[in-house]
């Protein structure tokens, strides 16, 4: 089964725990804190394998969690870091994030990778907190959260030529006589509901990547039929092989069926029509083929025009030389690709925002609700079986200003404050 949009839930690892550990050793005095690092959670990383052709692995499993990282330990050993955990994907596929739809990355070359959610760094044991005012501390952090997202897969074919056309023009067939590949061939229209690939080689030893993809109706750029889910493939091809039905069985104009056909690629993409094009008269076989070749050449004369019988195989040999022409002299991914060489190079930083403070609301309960990345991290990373991590959190939270929002907020002593699920009593002392 052919998948080519997949949604999916990445879990990366959390950071392990920092410990709370002093040296006992014997003949060692005033040892001091010795309690060792968390390990590094582990990433998810999505990689390329090229021996993929379809993201139908992702429709039975659909989330993925990474491990977390080693607990510190005693004697000022750190724990290890979690390996990453590596999912295979297909080339050419398109990581959105599902919240946003924004472009994470775009997988195309074999072995490559992209992060897409980072494990949180190990919290720091006791003994990075030794400080001359309190050498020994009885305070750890705990790990950082790895982060969570919900992704969305969308796999862009890799093709070196894409048939376009209407149904049921003879794209199948073609397919299946210059290649090895087999695609379902029938005579009602949308037999082909699924791209077909199949490896092209010409006569004189040249070969290339040929696509087969459902036909397309008047409409498709806008959803209309199965012309939606498959225009995105025409994008990834250097070669678009536009198949026309010159016998007209269909009682369709061939003329008609060329400008509807090149006006859906250009509503979808406009770049798409700057890609190179070849045209194929199919069925010249049948009758009224001939009459109606010479009338599309009136209609389009400076077009070049390839007359073939893919049932027949007449004309094949040549229109083969010609895409594989064309195949060698375009860049990879077309017109972009050959921008981007002989632009000037330049190294493209993605912005990260700060993360943001913290806000303060009061809900329906009188509650004080206290929201906020950098709080809720900070709460997460806090050891609250320990008092002086309790102090530390509450200092933490006084230098941010929260106390002081609490009071501007009306907050007095015994009023309840809750981050996350978690509620405290605000108390009007000071550590």
């Amino acid at each position: 089964m052919f998948v080519d949009q997949v949604n999916i839930y990445v879990k990366a690892g959390d950071g392990g725990r920092g410990q709370v550990a002093f040296r006992r050793e014997k003949y060692v005095p005033d040892g001091g804190p010795a309690g060792g690092d968390g390990g590094h959670g582990a990433h998810v990383v999505l990689e390329v394998d090229e021996g993929l052709r379809t993201l139908m692995d992702f429709r039975y499993k659909r989330h993925f969690k990474a491990v977390q990282g080693e607990n510190g330990m005693s004697k000022g050993m750190h724990g290890r870091k979690a390996d990453h955990l590596v999912v295979k994907v297909p080339p050419g596929t398109v990581v959105y994030d599902d919240d946003t739809d924004a472009v994470i990355a775009d997988l195309v070359h074999h072995g490559q990778q992209a992060i897409v959610a980072k494990g949180g760094r190990g919290g720091r044991g006791n003994s990075r907190f030794a400080t001359p005012a309190n050498p020994a501390p009885e305070h750890a952090e705990n790990g950082e959260p790895g982060q969570e997202k919900y992704l969305k897969l969308e796999l862009k074919m890799l093709a070196d030529v894409g048939l376009v056309g209407f149904p049921s023009v003879g794209k199948s067939t073609m397919l299946s006589i210059v290649s090895a590949a087999r695609p379902k061939i029938g005579a009602y229209h949308f037999t082909t509901i699924t791209p077909n690939i199949g490896v092209v080689e010409t006569e004189d030893s040249r070969s290339f990547i040929m696509a087969d993809l459902p036909g397309l109706i008047e409409g498709a750029s806008e959803g209309v039929g199965l012309g939606h889910q498959f225009l995105r493939h025409v994008e990834r091809t250097k070669v678009i092989v536009h198949v026309i039905d010159m016998s007209g069985m269909e009682g369709r104009d061939p003329v008609d069926d060329y400008n509807i056909i090149n006006k859906e690629l250009s509503d979808y993409n406009l770049r798409l029509t700057e890609r190179p094009q070849v045209v194929v008269a199919n069925k010249m076989d049948m009758p009224d083929a001939e009459e109606n070749l010479e009338a599309f050449k009136e209609a389009f004369p400076d077009l070049e025009v390839f007359a073939i019988s893919a049932a027949t195989r007449q004309g094949l040999r040549d229109l083969l030389f010609r895409i594989a022409d064309l195949v060698d002299a375009t860049p990879e991914f077309g017109l972009e690709e050959l921008e981007e060489k002989t632009a000037t190079p330049r190294v493209v930083y993605g912005y990260e925002a700060p993360e943001a403070g913290f806000t303060v609301s009061k809900d329906e309960d009188d509650c004080f609700v206290i929201k906020g990345p950098r709080i809720e991290k900070l709460f997460t990373m806090t050891n609250f079986m320990r008092e002086e991590s309790i102090k530390r959190f509450a200092r933490t939270l006084r230098q941010m200003g929260v106390d002081e929002e609490l009071r501007k907020m009306g907050a007095i002593d015994g009023d309840v404050v809750r981050i996350r699920d978690f509620e405290f009593e605000f108390i009007e002392s000071s550590f």
